[in-house]
């Protein structure tokens, strides 16, 4: 074990690194609490299941399985290989190399493995890029996949394979350099050993290349973990605490307004104690909610770190039967509007800045450009698109990490309804119906059981006619 100025320069680059994604991970944790409070405590050994099934296990990715097996690869290698990354940081903090070599037989199962893993993690990923460049996947495509969207998913597959280059580069340079000196490489390299023949035979310039590699590769993991905060990459992070803090009720329920049902309860029990409003510190009252959402901060928290765990697969909108039958909804459509207006009002990203496609990819460029309506509702997300929705839960069931694009659905057409009383004809003569007849059907009470009399009257005359 030695220091040198090598070690300093890494310490403070693995330092900046990490301190950057953490205060970046402060500020899209600060983003997700301005959502109103929900209360999700409780029932830990069924949410630690169901993250163990749906996040750790990619359980809901099985269901299509050419994606699944392709992203398991890529899964497992990232948690593999990332051992290897400790051992960098071991080596790149003490000055020491390849620190894990005495654990003997099983370092090299780890070196074999991580090699075998980079292979095919490479191979997966040009699968990827096939699938979603060549247009062979339809939800691939769509209004909301322009711009960013697109160069984000491609951005990320290229900076894979870098990272794996440099893992090869690598340990090729090392282990050609360790062979010209008559010398054992610690670990198994089923990889490397053919790569050797590509590397020139100086000992000097191999030693170089190593440490090329070595720092590519670890500045490039430091860089890309910078890079996630602002690309739809952050699922491998966000599906997690997302999985763990999904809605354990029935999908066909909905959730009540607490302050409506209060005044239900008091109208149909005259004794009902209705909840005192709640006070300020001050002793002053707090201002009442505004019924459903019309921007982020008027959705849940859970609506809110749904935004940040997409990974814009489309699997929600490609089984959603309003946008198969050519309606405008797009459920991604609704969770990247929340992700970018959270991002609009609160403060861009840091590095890239997809918070805006471009007006041609909005539903409405005029309403977009109304700065006094540039709310989550009207000013990313039309009525058109909510009522679309026929609230059937099938975008729920198909998301690989449980995002619920119909909660936020709910909400807006809540605040359609109840803010503006601008719901659609057809729904105003239904609500009409049920206050002045107390059914969705235009008649009298007194006359709803007529049908039957009907009935009667028509299987009276034709028992008579048989007799």
């Amino acid at each position: 074990m030695h220091f040198s100025i090598q070690n300093i320069i890494f310490l403070l680059v693995a330092l900046a690194g990490f301190g950057l994604f953490a205060w970046q991970a402060s500020r899209i944790r600060a983003n997700v609490l301005v959502g109103r409070d929900r209360d999700m405590s409780g029932h830990v050994n069924e949410r630690l299941w169901k993250t163990l099934l749906v996040a750790f296990g990619q359980q809901k990715m099985f269901k299509r399985l050419t994606p699944a097996f392709l992203h398991l690869i890529v899964y497992v290698g990232f948690i593999v290989i990332n051992i290897e990354v400790i051992e960098i940081m071991v080596d790149g903090l003490f000055g020491t190399h390849r620190f894990l070599q005495f654990a003997g037989p099983l370092y090299s199962a780890l070196t074999g493995t991580n090699e075998i893993l980079g292979a095919l993690v490479v191979l997966a990923v040009v699968a990827f890029w096939w699938r979603r460049n060549a247009n062979v996947v339809k939800r691939f495509t769509g209004p909301e996949m322009r711009a960013w969207p697109k160069m984000d998913a491609n951005i990320i597959l290229y900076v894979e394979v870098v990272l794996m280059a440099a893992l090869f580069l690598m340990n090729t340079a090392d282990l050609k350099a360790y062979q010209l000196q008559g010398l054992d490489l610690p670990g198994a390299y089923p990889i490397s050993q053919f790569l050797t023949g590509l590397l020139p035979d100086s000992v000097p310039t191999l030693h170089v290349l190593e440490r090329v590699g070595w720092w590519a590769h670890i500045v490039g993991i430091l860089l890309f973990l910078n890079y996630l905060p602002s690309s739809k990459h952050f699922h491998i992070i966000m599906a997690f605490p997302n999985v763990y803090f999904s809605r354990l009720i029935p999908q066909g329920q909905f959730s009540n307004v607490d302050s409506i049902t209060h005044e239900v309860k008091a109208m149909m029990d005259p004794s009902y104690a209705v909840p005192a409003p709640a006070t300020n510190p001050d002793g002053s009252a707090v201002a009442p909610a505004p019924f459903g959402a019309k921007d982020v901060d008027d959705l849940a928290w859970t609506n809110l770190l749904n935004a940040y765990s997409c990974t814009e697969c489309g699997r929600c909108t490609s089984v959603c039967p309003a946008n198969i039958t050519g309606k405008l909804l797009s459920p991604r459509k609704i969770i990247m509007d929340t992700r970018d207006r959270m991002e609009e009002k609160y403060n861009a990203p840091l590095i890239f800045s997809p918070a805006l496609y471009g007006a041609d990819a909005k539903h409405d460029p005029q309403e977009q450009l109304d700065k006094e309506n540039h709310t989550l509702l009207r000013g990313y997300v039309t009525p058109e698109e909510l009522w679309a929705c026929t609230t059937c839960n099938a975008c729920v069931e198909a998301c690989p990490v449980n995002i619920n694009p119909l909660d936020s659905i709910i909400e807006m057409r809540r605040f359609l309804v109840l803010e503006e009383s601008a719901a659609p004809n057809a729904l105003n003569a239904m609500f009409s119906n049920i206050e002045n007849n107390g059914a969705p059907w235009a008649f009298s009470p007194s006359d709803r059981f007529n049908w039957a009399d009907d009935l009667f009257v028509a299987e009276k005359g034709e028992l008579e006619v048989r007799s």
